[in-house]
């Protein structure tokens, strides 16, 4: 679920695994939908639901990472900061061993996000309890300037709705 640690705890094992081949993290925020998209569509408030993020782009990037038939392949990262994915942002070559494929959804057992396990060799799922979650996603908008009364209402309405979905929508990891 959001504010559970993934992005932490992905980039650290890459750094941790980068001595054996080499790691990269394929982060799934990268398919964030644009915001004048989102608002297009209705879907502004309720950023970071499954709704919100273009699956199809992140299925056609896993496959073209495992056919591993380009030198290298420029993927999206989201920038937490702008609050926009920005494009060809990272670089992952094609000696990279092993890709740590990060996000909220990547086991919700619903279509299109049920067509990603295929993907993987290993999946991990962290939890936290529903208390925690809440502390880390109000300082995360605290963090980025939100008034306290915003960071609270924003990490109620959207943040952890989504992690419920990520709670009772996913099928276990291994």
């Amino acid at each position: 679920p959001p504010g559970v640690g993934k992005s932490t705890w992905a980039a650290r094992l890459a750094d941790a695994l980068d001595g054996h081949g080499g790691a990269a993290v394929v982060p799934m925020d990268g398919f964030h939908f644009d915001n004048e998209v989102l608002a297009a569509r209705g879907l502004l408030p309720r950023k970071g639901a499954p709704a919100t993020f273009d699956v199809g782009g992140l299925i056609n990037l896993l496959q073209r990472l495992r056919s591993n038939a380009e030198d290298a392949v420029a993927i999206p990262v989201f920038d937490r900061a702008l609050e926009l994915s920005r494009a060809s942002a990272r670089v992952i070559s094609s000696t990279t061993r092993v890709l740590i494929v990060e996000g909220n959804y990547l086991l919700l057992d619903a279509p299109p996000w049920s067509r990603l396990r295929t993907f993987f060799d290993l999946t991990v799922m962290l939890v936290a309890n529903r208390q925690t979650l809440r502390e880390r996603l109000v300082a995360r908008w605290l963090d980025h300037g939100f008034p306290p009364e915003d960071a609270v209402a924003k990490a109620e309405a959207n943040d952890l709705p989504n992690a419920d979905t990520v709670l009772t929508g996913s099928v276990p990891a291994d």
